[in-house]
């Protein structure tokens, strides 16, 4: 049994809506793992540049002795 001709169009076109779906992830991964890289890039020179500063994960020194949850 042969398919009509507009089946074959619309499967050719799903494809190619795959196809375009998935450059569209692979740029938005890229564009993420770069932005990321950066701020890797970025924390790193900020503790190059203050050893002393140590950070918790509050985001507070460690030496902080605020006895409040926040």
């Amino acid at each position: 049994m042969e398919q009509a001709p507009d089946s074959k169009n619309a499967a050719k076109a799903a494809r190619s809506v795959g196809k375009s779906r998935d450059d569209r992830l692979k740029a938005a991964l890229k564009a993420n793992m770069a932005r990321r890289k950066l701020q890797a890039k970025g924390r790193a020179a900020e503790e190059r540049e203050a050893p002393g500063a140590e950070q918790g994960t509050s985001g507070r020194a460690a030496d902080d002795t605020d006895a409040g949850p926040f």
